[in-house]
């Protein structure tokens, strides 16, 4: 069987930071991947990145680290600064359109993850609005959307710690959600694997 290879772009949640144990969302996901496939995950975070820098970098990040011989996945864990650019809805959807529409003609598999709240009610008003625009852009192509933001909104434990931290990242009780959602939303599905016991 060929081996798959996923490359991941997103903020700095990708990078496990406020993590006590420093492995994030993503390392608790690796964690359950099953042993028997050879999956080379590739994390690329871009801290406060936008849907328009992410549009420009994706393709010059991923088919680097792609190969014909392979399965090729990519993970777009969306974040919210769009919002803080000033960036309208309109083109947020537009970029992620355009992203997933050249993805998709590659024949790269495509899942993206939505933002999280920050527990900064008038910012997340925002945030809640964007979230809904990406799902609505992805699941009109029939692909996997994983919300964070409706289930983490008013969750106790998630709202303890990004309320906590000087810059809203979540700590271990976090990215554990963040992990949860993403393995039970179509992550095994998706890379068409059996979950690890």
């Amino acid at each position: 069987m060929p081996d798959l290879r996923v490359v991941i772009l997103g903020d700095e949640l990708l990078t496990g930071a406020g993590d006590p144990k420093g492995i994030g969302w993503l390392g608790r996901v690796q964690a359950r991947l099953p042993g028997d496939r050879d999956v080379a995950v590739f994390a690329l975070p871009m801290i406060e990145e936008t849907t328009s820098d992410l549009l420009s970098r994706w393709k010059n990040e991923a088919t680097i680290r792609f190969s014909k011989d392979s399965e090729n996945y990519l993970v777009l864990a969306l974040g919210s600064a769009d919002v803080r650019s000033g960036i309208t809805i309109s083109r947020s959807r537009l970029n992620l359109a355009s992203l997933l529409d050249d993805a998709v003609r590659e024949g790269i598999k495509v899942l993206v993850v939505g933002p999280t709240p920050t527990g900064v009610p008038e910012f997340d008003s925002e945030v809640k609005h964007l979230s809904e625009g990406f799902s609505d852009v992805v699941r009109r192509r029939q692909l996997t959307y994983v919300d964070c933001f409706s289930p983490l909104v008013d969750h106790e434990g998630w709202l303890s710690e990004v309320t906590n931290h000087p810059k809203q990242l979540p700590g271990q009780v976090g990215y554990g959600l963040i992990a949860w959602l993403v393995l039970n939303r179509g992550w095994f599905e998706w890379l068409g694997l059996t979950q690890k016991d």
